[in-house]
């Protein structure tokens, strides 16, 4: 019997923020009729989370309890907007022990592990490889890979591994850090992933076969980038909506972008009392 697992990402749900609630509405009405099997959600699930004090728990609260009334089984990572950004990049609000404590209290934890027909399920979090913390999600991902028992690999990350190739150097706002990612990436020569999932770009993107790993981005529910702005950079196609999957217990793999109806074409950039004023592109 087939697996149907639907992926959503980047809600930036807030009780501020009413106008993305409605996005998240249209999309889990979909999902109620729907009815996958699971639906995983690849972090900035809130909008301000990363906040300090009882502004984040409200924002992770109410982030939680709006996927509870979906009604359907569900699993979250978290992301920059959730619980800070690496601390290598972040000039603020980095991630740390107590922000992921705080996420785990309310989502349980910040990784996930889950066997279904032929598949092992891997979720990770993407946010704090450059803190001490780091240690204990890669032991996590090795047991998880070696214990896969010959089941197919699937690894859900909040930012994709790279931009174009595995081999990237420098820092980047939108991938993976270099040294983690090559660390993840020589894990995987031995227990080879069928795809990775990940979201943050705001953009629909299928790599193919990238190296030998097939990458796939889901967009964004709540808003993209518009072109118009420095952080619009276009990698993929800029929708709103979420990515299903179909996986056979023989290792085969289906997916597909769905555009239910209702989710309103937000560009950030012209929302300037959320995030701030975006800078024009050059």
């Amino acid at each position: 019997m087939v697996f149907r697992l639907a992926q959503i990402s980047d809600t930036h749900l807030s009780p501020r923020h009413p106008v993305f609630d409605r996005n998240f509405a249209a999309v889990a009405e979909r999902l109620r009729a729907d009815r996958p099997d699971l639906v995983i959600h690849t972090g900035d699930i809130s909008a301000h989370g990363e906040l300090g004090g009882e502004a984040g728990q409200a924002e992770l609260e109410h982030a939680f309890a709006r996927h509870q009334e979906m009604g359907l089984d569900w699993l979250a990572i978290p992301g920059n907007h959730d619980v800070g950004n690496d601390p290598a990049i972040a000039a603020r609000d980095g991630a740390d022990a107590e922000r992921v404590e705080r996420w785990n209290g309310i989502f349980g934890a910040d990784r996930f592990l889950r066997d279904v027909p032929g598949w092992r399920l891997i979720g990770l979090d993407t946010l704090i490889t450059a803190t001490e913390m780091a240690g204990e999600q890669f032991a996590f991902l090795e047991d998880a890979l070696s214990g896969a028992a010959g089941r197919s690999i699937a690894i859900f990350l909040h930012k994709p591994l790279c931009e174009q190739a595995l081999d990237e150097a420098g820092r980047s706002y939108w991938h993976v850090l270099e040294a983690p990612r090559r660390r993840m990436v020589e894990m995987f020569r031995a227990h080879p992933p069928a795809f990775v999932a990940s979201g943050h770009v705001h953009q629909w993107r299928d790599r193919g076969l990238c190296e030998g790993i097939r990458q796939i981005w889901a967009p964004a529910v709540a808003f993209h980038v518009g072109d118009a702005w420095a952080d619009g950079k276009p990698f993929g196609e800029k929708v709103q909506g979420y990515v299903m999957h179909a996986l056979h217990p023989d290792g085969r793999h289906e997916y597909g972008l769905v555009r239910p109806e209702g989710l309103q074409p937000h560009d950030i950039g012209r929302m300037p009392d959320i995030y701030g004023q975006l800078q024009p592109a050059g």
